[in-house]
């Protein structure tokens, strides 16, 4: 149907609503959940790579790849942004997708760390053309009235992709060698393009259904309250640069520059670190690691209900009072017991804690601020600011090592500055406490 069709009758319009936001819910769950399949073989395949027999990568090796990988990834989230706003979700999600499979697989051709970190670089770009679309998809179906629960159950997904991920990389490697990490996982990503492909749509006019504004009747949301939404059209550079001057939008940003490096560390080095602390292998070091993931999904799901019920859209309550929790956390843990047991929990409650902000950050509150017309802009921007903040997080370890000449306690600094990093973000949130978006009242009666 297209966009200039005439309405349906409302009980027509409401079940078709449902199964529209139904399926393209799942697809851009699934699509983000599957762009992890590819984002986490090199993480796994380290501790392969770090022994001799398998090219003998040194840890500055590592963080080179890595730091190549995120610094592609933070530019190509910025301009992905921008992309998404003006282009739409799906060529922008498809093209990266398929250019990422292509990518993956000569990565587990690779040879040295030039080729490896050539090819991560693009697979960084190809990355960032994930999370600000698929953000701004699920904003132009859902209201900001329910999308607190809704981007809560919808941020599961680079928690459960990223274990699903890490898992299927580590069995792949100890069966078949780490190259395999990288392959398996390819195929894998294939699979969710096509199912992408087949069940996404961009907006609700696409397919002759009202905005969801009308269909909620909400009032509808602007990025700067002395505009009308008829003066912030859709895919417009008006609607960008209004993104790119919001306070509040370059405030999210600067939080979660602060967050991600405690996400990412944990994310890129879990495996290599338990594997040093306990001498395990790369299954028994996935999969202490993954614990951190394997939260995530209980985090979001509470902080969009917190946000939601508890404190009535307002994203930054729950944001400042589980950052708490995890700068303690993070204080704590190169003090827990040498043991899978004690380390899988240390990452399963800083992973429960930290998706909280995380996904407040860089969904509900980027979509809410931005609002569903410049949302991926926003979104693209903030978790730019964000990859910037993981590339410290990535090069930390090494930046350690090289500071402590005598071959001091590395991971005790390296927790104790994400700590002091998560303090200053909830430091920074706190004066935000009560905001919320602007909306523009006068057209609601239009709804």
């Amino acid at each position: 149907m297209d966009e200039g069709q005439s309405r349906a009758p409302p009980d027509v319009t409401a079940r078709r609503y449902r199964a529209i936001r139904l399926r393209v819910f799942a697809a851009t769950w699934l699509a983000y959940a599957g762009f992890y399949l590819t984002r986490k073989s090199f993480s796994v395949a380290k501790v392969a790579l770090a022994r001799p027999e398998h090219g003998g990568f040194s840890l500055g090796s590592m963080t080179l790849v890595e730091t190549g990988y995120l610094l592609a990834y933070a530019v190509g989230q910025f301009a992905a942004g921008v992309a998404g706003d003006r282009f739409g979700t799906r060529r922008l999600v498809l093209g990266g997708m398929l250019v990422s499979i292509v990518v993956a697989v000569a990565s587990g051709c690779a040879s040295s760390v030039v080729m490896m970190a050539a090819l991560l670089a693009v697979q960084g770009l190809c990355q960032s053309c994930g999370w600000a679309p698929l953000a701004k998809n699920v904003g132009e179906f859902f209201s900001r009235g329910e999308r607190g629960r809704v981007m809560g159950l919808w941020c599961t997904n680079y928690a459960i992709g990223g274990f699903a991920a890490s898992m299927l990389a580590a069995a792949a490697a100890d069966a078949c060698g780490w190259r395999w990490a990288f392959w398996v996982n390819a195929a894998a990503l294939g699979g969710v393009a096509g199912v992408f492909w087949l069940w996404q749509v961009d907006r609700p006019e696409c397919v002759g259904l009202p905005p969801v504004e009308e269909y909620k009747g909400e009032a509808v949301p602007v990025i700067n309250p002395t505009e009308t939404p008829a003066e912030e059209p859709e895919g417009s550079w008006h609607v960008v640069a209004e993104v790119c001057r919001s306070p509040m939008v370059w405030l999210l940003a600067a939080v979660y520059f602060l967050i991600k490096p405690s996400r990412y560390l944990v994310m890129l080095w879990s495996p290599l670190y338990v594997s040093e602390r306990l001498g395990t292998e790369a299954v028994t070091s996935a999969a202490v690691g993954s614990m951190f993931d394997l939260a995530g999904p209980a985090g979001v799901l509470l902080g969009g209900w917190l946000s939601d019920r508890v404190f009535a859209a307002r994203r930054i309550p729950p944001m400042v009072l589980c950052l708490a929790g995890v700068a303690a956390l993070l204080f704590a843990f190169p003090f827990l017991p040498d043991s899978s047991l004690a380390l899988g929990a240390g990452f399963f409650f800083v992973g429960f804690l930290l998706y909280v902000p995380d996904s407040l950050v860089s969904g509900t509150a980027a979509v809410d601020f931005g609002t569903k017309r410049g949302a991926s802009t926003a979104a693209g921007l903030i978790n730019g600011c964000g990859s910037l903040g993981a590339v410290a997080g990535n090069a930390l370890p090494w930046l350690v090592q090289r500071t402590l000449s005598d071959g001091g306690p590395v991971w005790g600094w390296v927790f104790a500055l994400l700590g002091g990093s998560i303090i200053l973000a909830a430091a920074l949130l706190v004066p935000q406490w009560n905001t919320v978006p602007a909306t523009a009242p006068r057209q609601a009666s239009r709804s």
